[in-house]
């Protein structure tokens, strides 16, 4: 069995549960950086970004021969708009506006550094909600959900109700795409429960 010791750079319970999921053994360290969406800045190179700075910050405080930092972070885009975690009623309330009755997508960058560098990869889910009425939005809202949630919404809780379809992997809705993850740990010499060894 490999000796990496994996550390995940996020304090998202989602990412917890799904990583959880694949049987992998790691430390929660979250990071804390300067999460700014840049001016002109591509939705797609912004999430690897983020994914990628969180993973370095992490990286600080622990020693590159034998640790992996992996991070992760999710962005909701909807006619070329990003829309992050709500910062206010307000913001959510206007988040579920855009996204009802229409198409969106859901990007997250999964980003794994060794001692041999930083590999990312990049998962593109598509998603379309039923209309929203008004007063759904203010049932939403009345709940804990959408507020620690990209695009103020969370697939695996009562917003599923939302999802007239889906296009692309569910995982990687609710912030970590479980296929593409395991395939980054195993080819990295990270063990899970589908293979204590790294994947040829």
């Amino acid at each position: 069995m490999s000796q990496t010791r994996l550390i995940l750079a996020s304090a998202s319970p989602r990412r917890k549960e799904l990583l959880d999921q694949l049987g992998v053994n790691y430390t929660c360290v979250p990071a804390d950086i300067d999460e700014a969406y840049r001016a002109d800045e591509k939705p797609s190179d912004y999430v690897q970004r983020m994914a990628q700075e969180k993973a370095r910050a992490t990286a600080l405080a622990y020693p590159p021969l034998g640790c992996a930092v992996m991070a992760a972070d999710t962005i909701v885009v909807v006619a070329g708009t990003v829309l992050g975690k709500p910062i206010d009623r307000a913001d959510a309330l206007f988040m579920l506006t855009r996204l009802s009755n229409r198409r969106h997508s859901v990007l997250t960058a999964v980003c794994l550094l060794t001692v041999a560098g930083m590999v990312c990869e990049l998962v593109e889910t598509q998603v379309e909600f039923l209309p929203l009425s008004p007063a759904v939005c203010e049932a939403y809202l009345a709940t804990d959900e959408p507020w620690d949630k990209a695009g103020a919404y969370g697939i695996q809780g009562l917003a599923g109700a939302f999802v007239r379809s889906i296009e692309g992997s569910y995982t990687n809705v609710v912030g970590l795409p479980l296929c593409e993850t395991w395939q980054l740990l195993s080819a990295n010499g990270i063990a899970t429960a589908l293979n204590a060894e790294p994947l040829d």
